[in-house]
């Protein structure tokens, strides 16, 4: 073999390990580029959707009252460390319900509580005021046991019954509950014959307990037309039983209802170190004598309401017993 052909054949197999070198080399680079390719495909993934995380429901509102308005108004603020200060409440006392039985007199004997007679001579404990309508004037009365004093309309009746007014005064010695003794208030009254109640009432007169009792009863012959006042007064430590009772014949009603109406309701029972209360005075009235106040309220069923004018008092001289200083 000559030289020559040794080299041809060497150059052969060296072109030949380089063209396979290169054909590796590209399909090792397209391998690459391929791997890389799905390297890089498998690497781009889709992003999963971002779900909010759902909002947990809040508690439900309280219920309130439709009568309660919610925020109305703006709180006020605390003052720091001062506590609000309770307003007390105001004590009321329970109605006094009417006995069933037993009258005050009865109460009292039952309670060992001595009734002594008064008598408005020298009487001064209390002040008491008994107006004296036009027509009438003090009169003694025999069937009015420990009388303070009676008055009564002599220009005036049927014939058969005058008109009149008696008031009794005790002065009670010895412990009771004035409360518990004026729910007997009323069972005088509703012992008499035949007797109709028109009106009632336990309130306070002037601030003492009281009854009133209204109505009607038969007296002989007659029907009588009737308001009966009880008052326990109370002056320093001492305590009295003031009874009026004011009367007419049911046929007399109406002719007598100005002066009535007058003497009910200008009656008063005072503690004289108390300040007097003012009464409206009535042109004409006697001097001394409080004629009752211009608005009279209307008379018990059966009464018709008195005028606003009260009629003139007597101008006669006033009896020392009324009023009673």
């Amino acid at each position: 073999m000559t030289v020559r052909s040794s080299i041809v054949r060497i150059f052969r197999r060296v072109t030949v390990r380089i063209l396979n070198a290169r054909r590796w080399q590209f399909i090792a680079g397209g391998a690459a580029a391929v791997t890389a390719g799905v390297v890089g495909l498998a690497g781009v993934t889709t992003p999963a959707p971002v779900w909010a995380d759902p909002v947990a429901p809040g508690p439900a509102p309280a219920t309130v009252t439709e009568t309660v308005t919610v925020n109305a108004t703006p709180s006020q603020n605390a003052t720091p460390g001062q506590n609000a200060t309770p307003v007390a409440a105001t004590p009321t006392q329970a109605a006094i319900a009417p006995a069933a039985s037993g009258t005050l007199e009865d109460y009292f004997h039952e309670h060992n509580v001595k009734m002594e007679p008064q008598h408005s001579a020298d009487f001064t404990a209390l002040s008491i005021t008994l107006p004296m309508p036009a027509g009438w004037s003090q009169v003694p009365d025999p069937n009015v046991p420990d009388a303070f004093a009676v008055i009564a309309d002599r220009a005036g009746g049927d014939g058969l019954y005058t008109s009149n007014a008696q008031l009794v005064v005790y002065k009670l010695v010895g412990s009771f509950d004035p409360r518990e003794a004026i729910s007997h208030g009323f069972v005088d009254a509703q012992k008499l014959k035949n007797w109709q109640s028109t009106d009632a009432s336990f309130a306070e007169f002037n601030g003492f307990p009281s009854s009133l009792l209204e109505g009607t009863y038969k007296e002989n012959d007659s029907m009588i037309n009737t308001s009966r006042r009880h008052v326990i007064a109370t002056a320093g430590s001492d305590r009295y039983l003031v009874s009026l009772s004011v009367n007419t014949a049911v046929g007399q009603v109406v002719a007598s209802a100005d002066a009535t109406n007058a003497i009910i309701n200008g009656f008063r029972v005072a503690d004289p170190t108390a300040a007097p209360a003012a009464v409206p005075a009535v042109p004409g009235a006697t001097p001394g004598v409080p004629a009752a106040s211009p608005s009279v309220p209307a008379a018990q069923p059966g009464v018709p309401a008195a005028n606003p004018a009260v009629p003139a008092a007597t101008p006669a001289a006033v009896p020392a017993a009324v009023p009673a200083r």
